[in-house]
């Protein structure tokens, strides 16, 4: 399969399904290296297709239900337990992490996406984390970062607030 051809495919493959597809995966099954598929997505992307690098994989968003509100909070932890406290408090009540973003004193705003919306995704990426010895991005900012997360309702967004306002993760304006 020539290069185009295998662009092109990787596209469809991304275009019809609804779960991240990891670059090991895609590298497989057209024969070539990672890297080879991370060269392939830069291209994809130069021509203004929206494809996100999550934790879990390659995806391309799907169409966001509109009934649905997104919202940043502002936390403050550090390590890798406090990580994964706070992640599963925001998905075990209805929230879904859209991002992570830090403000660099240096580069400005560094964001990455994660869409973690489970217990299952949050074990994955802090196994991701422990299996790569990488640091968060939070580690930049000695543990200050935002995250957007989506809800369903402002009630969800209020109850996702005050438990990590009860854990001490939640930064308030006061």
């Amino acid at each position: 399969m020539d290069t185009i051809k295998r662009r092109e495919a990787i596209l469809e493959i991304l275009r019809d399904i609804d779960l991240p597809v990891k670059g090991t995966e895609l590298a497989e099954k057209f024969g070539v290296t990672r890297q080879v598929i991370v060269q392939d997505i830069a291209i994809l992307r130069a021509r203004g297709i929206n494809i996100l690098a999550t934790a879990q994989g390659y995806i391309i968003p799907k169409n966001i239900d509109q009934k649905n509100f997104k919202k940043k909070i502002v936390c403050n932890h550090i390590g890798i337990s406090q990580m994964e406290e706070e992640l599963n408090t925001i998905v075990d009540l209805g929230g879904k992490i859209l991002d992570v973003i830090v403000d660099h004193p240096l580069y400005g705003e560094i964001k990455s996406p994660l869409n973690i919306e489970s217990r299952h995704e949050v074990s994955e990426f802090i196994k991701s984390i422990n299996l790569t010895n990488a640091e968060p991005l939070s580690s930049l900012t000695q543990g200050l970062h935002l995250h957007t997360i989506e809800v369903k309702d402002e009630e969800t967004y209020e109850r996702i607030k005050k438990a990590l306002e009860n854990k001490n993760y939640l930064v308030t304006e006061e």
